[in-house]
């Protein structure tokens, strides 16, 4: 494995990384400092205050029907994209079938340009998913099968682990549920397809769930990271091989400025990570590889001090990151693919096996990207 420079329990590590905070500068003299300002005036509820959507409290994939114009919605490449009119059909609390009015629409990048099927983010209209699992989601994504063909679906499992990976190692990060979608053309009324799809948690409700809110402005400096979680992030990205991402850009990453001027980073949207490998998975000339299978370190020097806490904290979970390979939601994954993965992250823990190997991964650090 080629490594380049680029870009026992949790409360242990996460206490060791705390110690060792400095002070926070804000993003810049024109933005930060208002957010920071603004931040801390608002009224926040307390991390842990407010409990994660229903719908996130389960793990077995929900049966859902989509039905909305699909033609419609696949013409939907503009930046801000209309809300379309849409249904979800599923089971209510006491079990029979539901017709739930909803609205969907289209977002991102890349996915809404190159795939046949785009992603969405869908919004239940009024109290209408108040006796199901869909109650108080605000308006999450879906993300949803590229094509129409086996392989996809296997695609957005792998990058669904990645997501439950993530979650075992930091809460500052996204819920998610798996999906089983059939989708259904209301234009025609025939059924398109039914696949596996990722409904991730509303980025402002998660920020919530923090007890901050969520930052819009770009242009964010390493030091303007909160360097305990900064560090599990990156080292995270590492782990899964993905390069694909920009604090500064807010590109694939978001911020939750916390009431006491802090910045919170989460990491989302790993479909070019080498964990996923997916065939359409590109890597920027910037850091010269030719493969995603080949990982980049994009660790922050700012956050040096920080990250042999967040090793400690991989090594301890690493048993229970393994173990999501296995349990009901791996097992839907072809063993072939269990197995490509599990191989990709023992070279990612050999890296960090001794304090020795690790520093010569961390000293590899680099400065504001």
């Amino acid at each position: 494995m080629r490594l380049l420079v680029g870009g026992g329990q949790r409360l242990l590590a996460w206490l060791v990384c705390v110690a060792m905070l400095s002070a926070m500068p804000g993003l810049s003299a024109a933005q930060a400092a208002p957010a920071k300002e603004k931040a801390k005036k608002e009224k926040v509820k307390q991390a842990g205050d407010v409990a994660p959507p229903a719908v996130f409290a389960r793990e077995a994939p929900l049966p859902i029907t989509l039905t909305t114009n699909i033609g419609q919605l696949r013409s939907d490449r503009a930046d801000k994209a209309p809300w379309r009119a849409a249904t979800i059909t599923m089971a209510d609390d006491a079990g029979k079938p539901i017709t739930l009015t909803a609205r969907a629409k289209t977002h991102g990048v890349w996915r809404l340009k190159h795939c046949n099927f785009p992603p969405l983010r869908l919004d239940i209209v009024g109290d209408a998913g108040k006796t199901t699992e869909l109650q108080g989601m605000g308006q999450p994504k879906i993300v949803n099968f590229c094509r129409d063909q086996d392989i996809y679906d296997q695609l957005l499992l792998s990058e669904f682990q990645a997501y439950r990976v993530y979650q075992q190692l930091t809460p500052t990060s996204h819920h998610v549920r798996l999906l089983h979608t059939t989708y259904v053309d209301s234009a025609s009324g025939k059924m398109h397809a039914t696949r596996y799809s990722i409904l991730v948690e509303d980025p402002n409700k998660m920020a919530e769930r923090l007890g901050g809110k969520l930052l819009k402005e770009k242009g964010a400096s390493p030091t303007d990271l909160e360097p305990g979680p900064a560090a599990i992030a990156l080292l995270f990205e590492y782990m899964i091989g993905n390069t694909d991402f920009s604090f500064r850009g807010l590109h694939n990453t978001e911020l939750v400025a916390m009431p006491d001027g802090t910045y919170l980073p989460v990491v989302y949207d790993f479909d070019f990570s080498g964990v996923v490998d997916a065939p359409y998975a590109t890597v920027d000339a910037q850091f010269g590889v030719k493969s995603v299978r080949d990982r980049v370190f994009r660790g922050f020097c700012a956050h040096r001090d920080a990250f042999p806490a967040a090793a400690l904290l991989f090594q301890q979970k690493k048993d229970a990151i393994y173990a999501l390979y296995r349990d009901e939601i791996g097992k839907l994954m072809d063993k072939g693919r269990v197995d490509q993965t599990l191989r990709f992250f023992d070279k990612f823990y050999e890296d960090i096996e001794t304090p020795r190997q690790a520093n010569r991964l961390f000293d590899g650090c680099v400065g504001q990207r």
